[in-house]
């Protein structure tokens, strides 16, 4: 792998290309995926593949949470998947911009010859609050018990939670999330361009006025980020479970979103590599990038065995609720395997220097760590929606295709329209030349 002081910033392939050839294959994937969704739909229209007793009630949690009793209707398993996947993949796109905005606030210089990559992924925040909102009129009685005005009614729990758990209030609060940030986003987006734009380089370093207010700003969108993630979570996530809270949820929630933020970001980075791209990208990034992987998979274990502990060690009954069919039911598989693949795996495939240094290695824990969190949002998500009715079948892995592919087309197609080196970035020349002494 070729170190920086051998290679020059002119030697760097500064225009991605999405290329004919790879939106063709995007098309295809999300094509695919549509037929995937329409044939699980019709499998379930005949009764199949439903899971738990045809025609019967919701598993153990749903019903605590006020769905018991209810016909079930395949109806109701497609929302709660397309739901699923719209909050996993708007984690990523936030955390790609948060990514930037976080290492601008901490001043620092080894991500800046990278940074375009996690800042693309802030296109993608439109289409999954549009998605959301529209999931939301349509569905929203099939999610959220507390929508229902006549439970609330007979319900002190959810009646105590009204002031906040209520429609007018739900949507505000998600038109002002996806306002503050997506508009943070364009704002910082457009400063990063507008560097691009200095002409007189040596006169920029003396006064960086573009960059102190990217810093500025970026501490603005960290401070936001902070409080909307975690209100997002209690929002989309955790009113699920209507009668069940956790004051580590949105904790939780960050720790999971932003371990697969980086897997992506990782992955993208790897990829543009071998491509061709980010020659300058050694073998020193990379490691940055794998101890990152590394060391919020132990974080998000620690958050995630934290809010367990406490809640088995009280064994409070409208605690405990939460983890009846997770840990004993219809989820248990998924529960241990979700241990697994986000803590033990990552942490022992990355403990070493030389795994976090080879792009093969980091490709397969990347894309291990993006199905581990896609499960760990499966097991939040699908509990308190479609109880013992849920399963993997054309629907999910369908609907996982989807909104890969739309993901990566918006993705790709934001790179490619602006350079892919930030080349008046300040800490450009100490990102190329970056090393480690370790």
């Amino acid at each position: 792998m070729a170190e920086g002081h051998k290679i020059s910033l002119a030697d760097e392939k500064t225009q991605y290309e999405f290329t004919p050839a790879l939106k063709n294959k995007l098309i295809i994937a999300g094509g695919v995926g549509l037929a995937m969704v329409v044939v699980g739909i019709l499998l379930w229209m005949l009764g199949i593949g439903l899971g738990g007793e045809h025609g019967g009630t919701h598993g153990e949690s749903h019903a605590l949470a006020g769905g018991g009793g209810e016909e079930f209707h395949w109806s109701k398993r497609l929302w709660a998947n397309l739901w699923l996947c719209t909050v996993y993949f708007n984690g990523i796109a936030l955390v790609g911009v948060f990514f930037v905005a976080v290492n601008y606030v901490a001043w620092a210089g080894w991500s800046a010859l990278i940074k375009r990559v996690p800042e693309a992924f802030g296109y993608f925040l439109p289409f999954t609050g549009i998605t959301l909102l529209a999931l939301f009129f349509i569905a929203g009685g099939d999610l959220f018990h507390w929508t229902h005005a006549d439970a609330v009614a007979h319900d002190p729990i959810l009646k105590g939670k009204t002031p906040y758990l209520n429609t007018p209030f739900f949507l505000i609060r998600m038109l002002l999330y996806f306002v503050l940030w997506y508009g943070l986003f364009r704002f910082l987006r457009k400063l990063s361009l507008d560097e691009d734009k200095i002409t007189d380089y040596k006169g920029y370093l003396k006064n960086p006025t573009i960059y102190n207010k990217m810093v500025y700003y970026s501490a603005v969108f960290v401070v936001v980020f902070a409080v909307t993630t975690s209100t997002s979570a209690w929002d989309w996530v955790m009113s699920i479970d209507a009668h069940w809270f956790s004051t580590m949820f949105g904790w939780y929630n960050f720790a999971s979103i932003f371990v697969a933020g980086l897997a992506t970001t990782t992955l993208a980075v790897v990829y543009l590599k071998e491509a061709g791209y980010f020659k300058l990208v050694s073998e020193h990034h990379l490691h940055d990038l794998g101890k990152f992987m590394f060391a919020f998979s132990i974080f998000w274990t620690y958050i995630w065995f934290s809010q367990f502990l406490l809640i088995y060690y009280a064994h409070i009954p409208e605690e405990t609720i939460y983890f009846q069919p997770r840990l004993f039911g219809h989820y248990r598989g998924i529960f241990f395997l979700n241990i697994i693949i986000n803590f033990a795996f990552p942490f022992l495939a990355l403990m070493t220097k030389e795994s976090k240094r080879t792009m093969s290695f980091l490709k397969i824990v990347a894309f291990a760590i993006l199905i581990g969190h896609y499960l760990d949002f499966y097991m939040m998500i699908m509990p308190g929606t479609v109880g013992d009715h849920a399963g993997f079948g054309l629907v999910e892995f369908g609907c996982i295709l989807i909104f890969a592919s739309a993901f990566i087309y918006v993705f790709a197609n934001s790179l490619s329209k602006a350079p892919l080196i930030a080349k008046n970035h300040p800490f450009i020349q100490e990102s190329a030349h970056f090393t480690q002494f370790n």
